[in-house]
């Protein structure tokens, strides 16, 4: 695997109102509202991207600007595909702007979930799950401050640990992956 590109994010952003891809009963996509969409817990696509390096998996603490769940630990990065995006393209887009990084990153698997975020919003996502691989994890991480408050490499094992012991310091989703990481389809265990 090639070494990461990293460079200081753009910080240039949408903003909260975005239009994003909601998924009907029949399975056909339309546009909506993000905030629309987890204020009516309406199922909509998103990604979440986990990189790797050997056994230890880098997450993030979210800021404390962020409308939901801000100063909690989620995966490396998630978000949600703009209305007609590609979810990988958006994987690689959001890695960029969030972290700085630009690395490969391989599909894994496609899961559904359902969680209440607090201040009356539900994420009930269809997510495209992606892994990549970082070969040095002692590269300093050039995150956006508006999107990411701190990052570190931690393992599996002590993640789990710590969901279980604080779960209020764990997103809401961060915990349905750690509980379903069976089906995540990622490497390291």
């Amino acid at each position: 695997m090639p070494s990461p590109l990293m460079r200081s994010p753009d910080t240039t952003r949408c903003g909260d109102d975005r239009i994003i891809a909601a998924i009907d009963d029949d399975g056909a996509l339309y546009p909506v509202e993000k905030l629309d969409a987890h204020r009516r817990g309406i199922k909509h696509l998103a990604i979440s991207a986990f990189v790797f390096s050997g056994n230890r998996l880098l997450v993030q603490r979210r800021a404390g600007g962020k409308y939901h769940s801000p100063g909690q630990w989620a995966n490396t990065c998630c978000t949600h595909p703009d209305w007609q995006e590609d979810p990988s393209d958006c994987a690689t887009r959001r890695l960029w702007e969030e972290l700085g990084l630009e690395i490969d990153l391989e599909p894994r698997a496609v899961i559904e979930y359902m969680a209440d975020v607090g201040q009356g919003l539900t994420e009930h996502e269809r997510v495209h799950v992606f892994e990549g691989t970082v070969e040095d994890p002692d590269a300093v991480i050039p995150f956006d401050p508006t999107e990411v408050d701190k990052v570190r490499w931690v393992e599996i094992a002590e993640l789990q640990r710590e969901a279980r012991l604080n779960p209020e310091t764990i997103t809401p989703w961060f915990r349905i992956y750690l509980q379903r990481w069976s089906e995540l389809g990622l490497s390291p265990a």
